[in-house]
């Protein structure tokens, strides 16, 4: 989570960039570029569209097309906002290409274990194996969910922190993440059975 004393060196580097430092432009864009680009690549699944979206949130932050308020929350939250508001716009703009997956069920809770680092090659292979399983997991859930678990397991916000960047109520984040955990649990316990037996 982002400490108090980055949100106000974002708004400094944010004023000095508004004034024309290039090198404040620059420090927000190594500080956020790494978590906006995993958050939109496991969104959308899509490394080219997800390297799209983070330059799109970047450069819409430079020049203003998107303002951001540090009296309404965080950069970073702000940033998640922007790219999942692109990737929507840029899913509904492709929508009749793309054939969509059924609702998701619910039942159960994921879980994953920590890689061996002393693991073998074969157990390096087969942990590769599972984390691409992961993501074809987390890409079948419906986008809602998705938005929910990518950001509060891999970015650990806050559910207050995902409704104000998912525009919802707390209530909501927290069906949304429960509904998103079975599916997710569901699905890969499909792929583990099916691991096992091979």
């Amino acid at each position: 989570m982002t400490t108090t004393s980055t949100r106000c060196d974002d708004t400094d580097l944010l004023r000095r960039m508004r004034g024309g430092a290039a090198d404040a432009f620059a420090a927000l864009y190594r500080r956020h570029q790494g978590p906006l680009y995993r958050f939109a690549l496991l969104r959308c699944g899509s490394s080219d569209t997800a390297a799209d979206v983070v330059q799109e949130t970047f450069m819409g932050l430079l020049t203003e097309r998107f303002r951001f308020d540090p009296l309404r929350g965080q950069l970073q939250h702000f940033l998640f906002g922007v790219a999942r508001n692109l990737i929507l716009k840029h899913e509904t703009a492709h929508q009749r290409h793309v054939v969509l997956s059924g609702p998701d069920d619910e039942d159960g809770d994921a879980g994953s274990e920590p890689p061996d680092d002393a693991a073998c090659p074969l157990g390096r292979l087969l942990d590769n194996e599972a984390a691409e399983e992961v993501r074809r997991a987390l890409a079948l859930l419906a986008p809602h969910y998705r938005d929910a678990v990518i950001l509060y397991e891999m970015h650990e916000l806050s559910y207050a922190e995902i409704a104000d960047v998912c525009q919802v109520d707390i209530g909501t984040v927290r069906s949304r993440l429960s509904r998103g955990r079975a599916a997710l649990a569901k699905r890969l316990v499909g792929w583990r059975a099916t691991d096992r037996a091979a």
